[in-house]
């Protein structure tokens, strides 16, 4: 029983320098996500308004115009899916093939904000309970400083997951809603085409 559980401790102490690995890159990666995000927002925030007033006085007999007042200049992935249905609009096939695209791009855009979510606190877990072990075995041997660097070890990696799920989290369920209402926008164009 002796030899099975010294397996285990050492697996579990050999995984915590892959697991703090990962921690960093997680944490690179929240950091990268909120700069992304921060260029998504502008864009939306700037096209949202004029998308609004056009789709709000879009009918079955103005659509043929839309190109034109689509903003331009705005590379978002709603309005170059708008053109590319405008361009398919006597095909009601590539429309649905289109709204078929639409929502697995979005599905990618959102994809590295859930791995962030659930990767985050799982990895953080790991991150404290592995430290722990070393840390009680420095407290019953009476060696505070391993304890406490262990500690150390064992809070950090905890805050740093919690943060990366947290940055995952924010911005999926915000990318999850403009996604949502594009959805509805080019459901909304597809329908006034076909």
């Amino acid at each position: 029983m002796n030899y099975i559980s010294d397996i285990l401790y050492w697996i579990s102490t050999g995984l915590l320098v892959p697991v703090i690995i990962l921690l960093i890159l997680l944490f690179g990666r929240a950091l990268l996500l909120v700069g992304n995000f921060f260029g998504q927002y502008l864009a939306v925030r700037k096209s949202a308004a004029q998308c609004k007033s056009v789709f709000e006085q879009l009918t079955a007999d103005n659509v043929a115009s839309l190109a034109d007042r689509l903003p331009d200049g705005d590379g978002s992935l709603a309005i170059n899916y708008m053109r590319q249905m405008l361009a398919h609009r006597d095909s009601e096939a590539h429309l649905q093939k289109l709204l078929s695209d639409f929502e697995i791009a979005a599905a990618d855009d959102l994809a590295s904000s859930k791995t962030l979510a659930k990767m985050g606190p799982m990895l953080g877990l790991m991150g404290t309970l592995i430290p722990m072990g070393p840390a009680l075995v420095g407290l019953a041997s009476g060696d505070i400083a391993s304890m406490a660097y262990n500690m150390q070890v064992a809070f950090a990696t905890t805050v740093v997951g919690l943060f990366s799920a947290a940055i995952g989290f924010i911005t999926g369920q915000v990318k999850s809603r403009w996604y949502q209402h594009d959805r509805v926008n080019l459901q909304f164009l597809a329908d006034l085409l076909c």
